[in-house]
Parts: C-alpha cells; structure tokens; sequence
C-alpha cells in the first residue's frame, strides 16, 4: 500500500523525490521520507502524517545530493511515527519498501545474535541491517543486495542506495509492482508510472522476481535466478498534469460532480452515438459467449459493482455467475468450467489480492478480462482482454467515479452478451441502450439535491449506527452506500438484504437508528414497503430514496426523503450511486473527518 520512488538526477533529486511523493500519496499518508546521497553521506528527512509535514521539515533539512529514494506510508508493522517511517538506513545504505516481509522477525533474531540494534518497530528495517551485514562482510554493493533479496519471503518493491554510491541504486520486485523511467543521463523507479509521468514518458515495468541495478546512464535487469533478462520498454499513456481540486473543497466533492462526464465518457466507448447499439470488442463478446459461467472477482466497492453485474448477467444475458471476494477467492481452491471466463474489476488494477485471485484463474485455464480504470496496470498487463473505465485519475480513497463507470461498463457488457446469446430482442435492446444514454443527464439532475441531502446529513451526524437496505439490484447498493458512511465519516453502518431485516436486524431498531431505504417504484417496491412499515413500527427513523410516486407512497412512514427521477429498473444501480456517495460526504464534512484521506485507508492495496 505503501508508495516508493527513487531518483538519479542530473540536479537535486529531493524536489522530483517530493513531487512524486505527491501522485503516491494515495497509497498511504501514516509517515513519509526522503533519503539522498549527499557528499559521499546518507542524509534523511522523515516526518508522521502527512506529505505536508515532511515539505515543511525539508524547509530547514539539507538533503542535496543527486540520488535519493522517498517513501510515503501505510503502516503494516509498527504504529506511524517518525522512528517508523521510511527510509529506513545505516551509515551504509537506505531502503525504501512496499509490502511485508513474513519471515522477517526470524532474520531479526538472527542479526539482534549479532549486535545489530534496531530503531523501528518495522519488518523492512531487517533489510537495511541484512545488506549492512553482507557489506561489512566486502560484499559489492550490488552483491549485497541481492544476497539479502535471496534471504526475503513475501511480498516487496524496494528501491536501494549506498553510502559513496551517487551512481548506483537497487530496485527490486517480488508481489508488488515496480516501474522503471528511462531519461537522458537520468533513471527513476517508482510504484507505477504515475507517479513517474512528469519525470519521462519512456517506463518499463519489472516482472515478478526482477531485481535491477540502476546507473545514471541505463539499467540491467536480472530475474530471479539472477539472469539478465529484457523487459518492453513503452511510452506511458500517463499524463504528467497535476490533478488538481479546482473550485471544489474536496477531490471527493470534485469526483461525485465529474460522474456526468465520466459516465459518458464511458458511454461514448461502448454505444454507437446514432443506432444506441452497443459496440464492445468482438472477440470479448464471443469469448463470454462461449463460456458456461463467468467468475467476477473484485475488492471493496469493486466487489459491490460485480455483485450488481450478477443480476445483470444472469437476469438479462441467461449466463451463470459466480462473484467471490478476491481476498477469500483463492482459498477455496474453487474448481473452475473448462472454457470459463473470469472477471477482475479494480480501479487501481495493483490490488495485490485481486491480481493473485487472477493468477490462480489463469492457472486453472480461465480466459482473464480486466475492468480497470488506471492504465497500464499490472491487472491489466497479466490479462488476456481489457475493459477501461475512462473515470480519470481518482484521488479521493472513497471510490465515486470508478464505481458508476465499472457499473457502466458492466451493464454495456451484460446488453452485449444478452444481445449476442439472442437472450434480449431488438425492442427491448434499444430500450436499454436509450437508458443507458441517458444516464449522464439523469445524474446531472441527481445532483440537484445536493443542498437537500446536506440538511438532511446536519440530523445524522450523531448518529453511532445506521442501517441500509434495498432489494434486488439495489440491495449491492446498499451495502456500498453503508461502506461509504463507514469509510469516510466513521459512523458505524451495514447494508442489508431488506428481506433479511427480520432475520436479525430488525432488532437493532430503536429511535436512535436512521435507516436508509433505495426503493424505486419497480416490481419489487411493494416488498420493500412492508419492510419501512416494520421499521417505522418499531421506532426508526427512515430515510427514503425515491421516485415521486415512491416516495408520496410512504410519505407518512418516513421522516426523510429524497425523490429521484423516474428511472429505468436496469440502470437504477447507477444512478442511485450518486445520492448515497452524496450523503457520506456531507455527514463527513459536518463531523469534520478527513473526506479525501480518511484514517487507517489508502486507495491501493497492494498487501494481503
């Protein structure tokens, strides 16, 4: 989760060191640091908490010098302070690291057998001490290095460098992604090519088991039986722009407002403009066609998008689905058909659990489509077909727009199949196709009730816990929404199946707990009536998300309600996406929780 990035520069590194520090940010904010090489010296600055903390420490700290390493953090091991923050160094070498080092508390045994004194509460302080050691011992600083790399289990990206080294660094990966820049008497690594977009467009990216040794003029990669090996060098499609807030308050504020122009962005990729027929790859609609089950595998708000796609799938297309939790996927060494398709959804396309559970896919011979939304991605990279989202970069750790356009993409795929499998007929495809058009316009209405939802939010703040349920394609929805309360405003909630409340939560009801009801008034509005009465009889407070006649309908059994457009039953999961994204941020704002980078989270998991 952490973020690394190391720089030889032909002028002062600490300042490129800093801005890509600033594009990592996302992947941790518990402590970050630069080390640089400075007269022959290891010289570091490290400071807890935030980015801004270490720019004002670096004010009055010298780390001149043309090579040097930074890190910005997401504590695994150790709380986040400044003894534990990264880079972690001797007077012979520093260290970067992103992952976490299982076997490290037996090296740590051995080298405190031999005196070494450690600092931090750490796993990747054993790497700095281990390749200390082998240097003592008059190892070559490149030998040293992989000496240790052969001693490590689990998962790292590291980026190294040496006391009297101003030439020379280490790279290394084994789990979590690694990019290498190519520039003109300059190199870099970094943990993806956006953070490494200002500095070259020209990247390549390390395979599993790649260690590197990086000079100021080039870079030989060995794998991991120490081999030199070639790895593609590309020209990143990565913008090197800043993404900036504008005139919003928040990235969070600034997603949930671009999902108009995402969406149809989204849109515009996978609908003729004219006919509304869709247009998706030939060769992934057959393929899907093909298949006898597809597998759809995710993480977190992910998941909730894959959970929708399953009524989509097997509503709409007639095709077997199975989604599963990538984290737990694996573990179950799940059979898989011959000839089936998996599919992996990730807005990052690093999430290391998603990308194992992919592996194992292509292991047991499954045809691998990604849904991803940042480029160029390792997720990306180890599939046989790919889907883009076209969201933009996402800097909020809250997903918003990456969640309505995989929902977008999702519900173009499920038309596509359907259409291909003679499932949905000609009327009933330029039926869905027109609504999925008009999504971006119905969002942009949603949105309108922005100064409704924030009233709403002043009467929720107190709240200790809330409850949300919706049936059908809405009951995902509300285990997203309650995901979204819990992510950003620290308020206890759960999602629930509204057919479920009387199999247990029913009895968590008082006139203390809001309840959040998604109910359009569709085939199953009637369903989900019964459950608001049961609710308001038994003291909740409910909030209801509507339709006009919805909404009149129970009017008298609710205290709140937000009355929506008419909106069609296939693409209802998206559009009421918006108002539960809305209702988290302001709750947020109110209690005065950190929106875009809220505690404990980063936006890339790329540990197990």
């Amino acid at each position: 989760m952490c973020g690394i990035i190391g720089i030889i520069a032909k002028k002062e590194a600490a300042p490129s060191l800093v801005e890509g520090l600033k594009r990592l940010e996302y992947r941790g904010y518990d402590s970050a640091g630069i080390a640089t090489i400075e007269n022959g010296v290891i010289e570091r600055c490290r400071a807890k908490g935030k980015l801004i903390n270490l720019e004002e420490k670096l004010k009055t700290h010298s780390t001149s010098g043309h090579v040097g390493i930074g890190h910005t953090r997401w504590a695994t091991h150790g709380i986040p302070n400044e003894e534990n923050a990264h880079p972690h160094a001797t007077d012979k070498v520093a260290v970067v690291h992103n992952g976490i080092i299982e076997n490290y508390r037996e090296i740590k045994d051995e080298l405190s057998e031999s005196q070494v004194h450690f600092e931090s509460e750490t796993d990747t302080e054993v790497i700095v001490h281990l390749i200390s050691s082998y240097l003592t011992q008059g190892l070559a600083p490149k030998d040293a290095a992989f000496k240790a790399l052969d001693r490590l289990e689990g998962a790292y990206s590291l980026a190294i460098i040496f006391a009297g080294e101003e030439e020379l660094m280490i790279g290394a990966r084994h789990g979590t992604p690694l990019a290498i820049g190519y520039g003109d008497g300059e190199m870099f690594l970094a943990s993806d090519s956006y953070a490494l977009a200002p500095l070259t467009k020209k990247i390549s990216f390390l395979e599993d088991g790649d260690r590197t040794v990086v000079t100021r003029d080039g870079v030989t990669v060995y794998d991991n039986d120490n081999n030199p090996v070639e790895r593609q060098i590309r020209i990143t499609a990565q913008s090197g722009a800043t993404t900036g807030k504008g005139e919003y308050r928040h990235f969070m504020l600034k997603e949930i407002y671009e999902q108009p122009a995402v969406i149809g962005d989204t849109l515009n990729s996978f609908v003729h403009p004219s006919t509304g027929h869709i247009t998706l790859p030939d060769d992934i609609v057959e393929t899907l066609h093909k298949s006898p089950r597809l597998t759809l595998v995710a993480c977190g708000t992910a998941y909730y998008a894959c959970m929708v796609a399953k009524y989509w799938f097997e509503q709409f297309a007639r095709i077997p689905c199975e989604i599963d939790v990538a984290s737990e996927f694996r573990y179950r060494e799940a059979p898989m058909p011959e000839g089936g398709v998996a599919i992996f959804v990730s807005q990052s396309g690093e999430t290391l659990d998603t990308l194992e559970a992919l592996r194992y896919c292509k292991r047991q011979g499954q045809k691998i489509l990604s849904i991803v939304n940042t480029i160029e991605s390792t997720i990306e990279r180890e599939s046989d077909f790919v889907l883009h989202t076209l969201a933009g970069p996402e800097i909020g750790v809250a997903s918003t727009k990456a969640f309505t356009t995989q929902l977008t993409t999702l519900a173009c795929l499920a038309l596509a199949l359907g259409v291909k499998r003679g499932k949905i007929d000609t009327a009933q495809e330029q039926e869905i196709a027109d609504a999925l058009r008009s999504i971006p316009t119905e969002a942009a209405n949603i949105l309108n009730h922005d100064d409704e939802i924030r009233n709403i939010a002043k009467e929720l703040i107190d709240a200790k816990d809330m409850l949300y349920i919706g049936r059908g394609l809405l009951y995902p929805l509300a285990l997203e929404g309650a995901l979204k309360m819990k992510e950003i405003s620290y308020i206890h909630a759960e999602g629930y199946a509204a057919g479920e409340m009387k199999h247990g939560p029913i009895a968590l009801i008082d006139e203390n707990m809001p309840i959040c009801v998604l109910a359009p008034n569709d085939a199953l509005y009637e369903k989900t009536a019964s459950n608001v009465r049961e609710t308001t009889a038994r003291g909740g407070q409910v909030l209801l998300f509507s339709d006009a006649a919805g909404c009149e309908a129970l009017k008298d059994q609710s205290k709140w309600t937000v009355t929506l457009g008419d909106i069609h039953p296939y693409i209802s999961p998206i559009l009421y996406s918006l108002p539960m994204q809305m209702l988290s941020y302001h709750v947020a704002v109110l209690k005065g929780t950190d929106v875009d980078q809220p505690r404990n989270l980063a936006k890339s998991v790329t540990v197990e």
